[in-house]
């Protein structure tokens, strides 16, 4: 089991975020919303459980002896969605936090081209929750600012992404972004210079930028292409940001960039990203499952 564990990249995250909700709830006071976050783990794990059954093309049926094995393999994905849940959406209803989970697993199933689902599952629940729904938000101020979160965060997501080999990605995003408010805060506006470092050390900038745009499964594979993509997300993100006061603008333009991920897979050919056993991944792909 452990040799595994360092192996697959996803148990990283898996423990990683959970540190960070334990932080949330032990320093920051979240415990109010434990209920929020059972509710996103159970439907997440429900749906999951549904999906397998129903949608999983040549899938073991819940009779079959091979029905938990084929269950458990997906439960990684489902609990790395359910925590990105967690850190970053907030509601006070029962059946808007169900419903962003089920959209966030169902997607996986649903919305796929060449066996890469397209979305990031927790970001496209996150964002159509917000859309349809009108009484869940992205709280990006919930973190808080300060050394201790900034280094732990940025330490811990750099050891996921370079497990995952996305460390280039999340270089360029962040630092595209960075060096734009730089430009725009400090040499054109005059701001302190204070004010621009806490800007780019807020937890919700961080966990994007490490863990929720890296998404191994919904990124380009070739490395230019993902370069190309984290800047002009940047970019687009930026601009909402600084001159449209948009909330949460670093999901929204996530998930507007995703469907071009095909398109530039297309033209740029890389190697498929597989998480951890060639030999099993490619039997997962061809059964029409997530891994």
């Amino acid at each position: 089991m452990l040799p595994n564990f360092f192996k697959d990249a996803r148990y990283f995250q898996i423990l990683f975020q959970s540190v960070f909700l334990c932080y949330g709830i032990c320093c920051l006071h979240w415990h109010t919303e434990a209920w929020l976050f059972l509710t996103y783990f159970g439907i997440s794990l429900l749906t999951q459980l549904i999906s397998e059954i129903t949608l999983v093309k040549n899938g073991p049926g819940i009779f079959s002896p091979g029905w938990w094995s084929g269950y458990k393999r997906g439960i990684p994905s489902v609990l790395i969605s359910a925590f990105g849940l967690s850190l970053l959406l907030k509601t006070n209803h029962f059946e808007t936090g169900a419903c962003a989970a089920f959209i966030s697993i169902i997607s996986k199933y649903l919305l796929r081209i060449n066996g890469k689902h397209i979305f990031n599952p927790s970001a496209l629940g996150i964002v159509l929750t917000i859309f349809f729904t009108n009484n869940a938000w992205i709280n990006t101020g919930q973190w808080g600012s300060n050394a201790l979160l900034f280094f732990g965060i940025a330490c811990l997501g750099f050891i996921v992404v370079t497990r995952v080999q996305k460390l280039g990605l999340s270089i360029a995003f962040l630092g595209t972004f960075a060096l734009l408010l730089f430009l725009r805060q400090v040499l054109f506006l005059g701001w302190p210079l204070d004010y621009f470092v806490q800007s780019i050390s807020t937890g919700s900038l961080l966990l994007f930028s490490f863990f929720m745009i890296t998404d191994p499964k919904t990124t380009p594979n070739h490395p230019f292409a993902r370069i190309i993509w984290a800047v002009c997300i940047a970019i687009a993100a930026f601009y909402l940001t600084q001159f449209q006061f948009m909330n949460g603008a670093l999901v929204w333009v996530l998930v507007f960039a995703q469907p071009f991920v095909p398109v530039l897979d297309k033209y740029f050919n890389g190697k498929v990203f597989e998480w951890k056993d060639p030999v099993l991944a490619k039997i997962l792909l061809n059964d029409g499952k997530y891994y």
